[in-house]
């Protein structure tokens, strides 16, 4: 995938649960008794990451554990965006001629899943072009880049640094490319790059110096201090030119139109539902739970509006210095009950670490799961990150922000991310049958599998008296707690359809959050914000629900003998690729998956 696409993806946190630590290249070299065509597409895979996927995106290689990358930077130029257009146009045509008969029925689906990786990039690239529209894909990108390098340990300060000093050598170039790639931008995407700037310029002036004090080269340490300078002094004239030339020219529209957002559902998710009928399917969903909701909420205070309960509940969060601990206290509980109740095998005892959220991330997300890839062998650290309030915030802006952080939303924050979401699922990917499997996938798969994890928890008895919660009442308001953030996913679904097919405005959308989709106006401004680059970000509750049908497609077939644990283990084995894959997988059809 294009380095322009990923840089932007890797702010949702969608697709970063993708690997193990360990190696899998030996067991996929094809056995003795492999057929030639099966021979031949591990071939053509290996090639396709080698020559393509990290090719154009070395950042990604770095974050894969791939380290001979660490000192590439992704070519921004419009030449570059061109040279991998022809390369992925070049590789669509080798993969369409390779015929999935013979090849079984895993590698005839990592095809499939190659073929919709390289188009999803060819739509992104030459319809949306985000390179074109988006001046955050720089800005985030290149300290995308850092950051991959200096948040894990694979190496010696001395190394890792090198190889910074190596890419920010490189940024200036970036910066020029932003100046002649950008044209009439959406204004949004011009906001929202210059709300993150002052973060992006502190993390070069602080976060990244502090990372590597331990460096101890002299020689090397002034190279990075010059290099450093220079990205700092780009980053400021960046955003000096997006204030007073770009803003003023930022008329473009965020919109990518009904068409090209089904052809992004298709090529990202293997989802081929008409948007009406997804619509249809999205506010009933919506409106059960709003219902569920208001029945919940009359339970706790009969004499009181849905709405002034969910004013309770908003205002019941910690102290913002608190939240980091009030998330690892859950850990505890919720691994205790996933044990106990035997929900899913829990393939190691090692912990993610909570962090705050890195800087370029801060506008656009309020919690993300940060793993390490296949191949690093070193730094298998994971990071659970948390945005907190800002120095910057007003106080009307910091109790909007902590209203998402509930006694309800924490647990279903917690379960989304780790026990059993986000991190669990990296944790099983090393049993994938592939290697195309481990790197290639599908948010409704991944935060589908996350967003299902809150309410099943719920359902299994978690976040009862004794199990998460103190008392009834407070075992209540952690319901109410998942619901809204069922309620934010059920909004996100018909904000991003209705917005990009222009049925809805900006400020419509962030009603919407509000009004149907129970959260506070700064958490609504956030998500549509988010919204207007993310548009297929229906994933969350799209996913869900292809899950529970699968779920209850796998009960009927197995009767009695269906076990829960089972069904969620075999899920994960699968990987995370559209849940059109998993369902054949799991029942030998390609049924329906909604």
């Amino acid at each position: 995938m294009h380095k322009l696409i990923r840089a932007f993806l890797i702010l949702m946190a969608v697709l970063a649960v993708i690997a193990s630590p360990n190696s899998m290249r030996a067991r996929l070299a094809p056995n003795s008794d492999a057929s030639e065509k099966q021979a031949v597409w591990d071939k053509l895979a290996d090639e396709y990451f080698d020559q393509i996927y990290f090719k154009f995106a070395p950042s990604a290689g770095t974050s894969a554990g791939l380290h001979q990358y660490d000192p590439l930077l992704e070519d921004y130029s419009r030449a570059g965006v061109d040279t991998e257009i022809a390369a992925l146009h070049a590789f669509e045509k080798r993969v369409e001629a390779v015929n999935p008969a013979g090849l079984g029925e895993a590698l005839a689906a990592d095809r499939e899943l190659v073929l919709s990786n390289i188009r999803g990039a060819l739509l992104t690239l030459e319809t949306i072009r985000p390179w074109e529209k988006n001046p955050d894909t720089y800005s985030g990108g290149i300290s995308n880049s850092v950051y991959v390098i200096m948040i894990r340990k694979f190496s010696s300060p001395d190394d890792r640094l090198r190889s910074v000093v190596s890419r920010e050598e490189k940024m200036p170039a970036v910066f020029a490319a932003a100046r002649a790639n950008l044209k009439n931008p959406p204004r949004i995407y011009t906001e929202i790059a210059l709300e993150q700037l002052p973060g992006i310029i502190s993390f070069f002036q602080n976060d990244v110096p502090a990372a590597f004090a331990g460096a101890t080269d002299p020689a090397l340490k002034a190279e990075f201090a010059k290099s450093n300078a220079a990205v700092i002094a780009g980053l400021q004239s960046y955003a000096d030119w997006l204030k007073s030339d770009l803003l003023s020219r930022s008329n473009g529209d965020f919109r990518i139109g009904a068409d090209t957002f089904s052809k992004k559902l298709l090529y990202d998710e293997m989802v081929d539902t008409p948007l009406d009928r997804l619509l249809e399917i999205g506010w009933a969903n919506l409106r059960k739970n709003q219902a569920e909701f208001n029945r919940v909420a009359k339970e706790l205070e009969p004499a009181k509006a849905p709405a002034d309960v969910l004013a309770e509940l908003a205002a019941m969060h910690p102290a913002p210095d608190k939240l980091l601990q009030s998330f690892r206290d859950t850990f505890d509980g919720l691994i205790a009950f996933i044990q106990t109740k035997h929900i899913i095998t829990i393939p190691s005892d090692v912990r993610p670490t909570l962090q705050e959220t890195p800087p370029f991330m801060r506008a656009t997300t309020f919690a993300s799961m940060d793993t390490p890839g296949p191949f690093e062998k070193v730094a298998t650290e994971a990071y659970f990150n948390v945005t907190l309030p800002g120095p910057h915030d007003t106080p009307e802006e910091i109790e909007g922000r902590m209203a998402s952080f509930n006694i309800g939303t924490i647990v279903s924050t917690s379960t989304h991310e780790a026990y059993p979401g986000h991190y669990i699922q990296f944790l099983w990917v090393n049993r994938a049958p592939t290697k195309v499997r481990m790197l290639l996938g599908a948010s409704s798969n991944a935060e589908g599998w996350a967003h299902y994890c809150e309410q099943m928890m719920l359902d299994e008895g978690y976040g009862q008296p004794g199990t998460g919660a103190k008392d009834a009442r407070e075992s209540k308001f952690i319901r109410l707690g998942q619901l809204q953030d069922a309620l934010l996913r059920n909004a996100r679904f018909i904000v991003g359809i209705e917005m990009h097919r222009g049925k809805m405005t900006f400020d419509q959308a962030a009603e919407f959050f509000v009004k149907e989709g129970y959260q506070s106006k700064q958490v609504g401004l956030v998500e549509t914000k988010r919204g207007t680059a993310d548009p297929t970000y229906l994933y969350y509750t799209l996913g869900k629900l292809e899950i529970l049908k699968l779920r209850e497609d796998v009960m009927k077939k197995e009767g009695s003998a269906f076990s829960l644990e089972q069904f969620h283990n075999n899920f994960m084995k699968q990987g995370f690729p559209p849940i059109k894959i998993v369902r054949q997988a799991m029942l030998g059809n390609n049924s329906p998956t909604l």
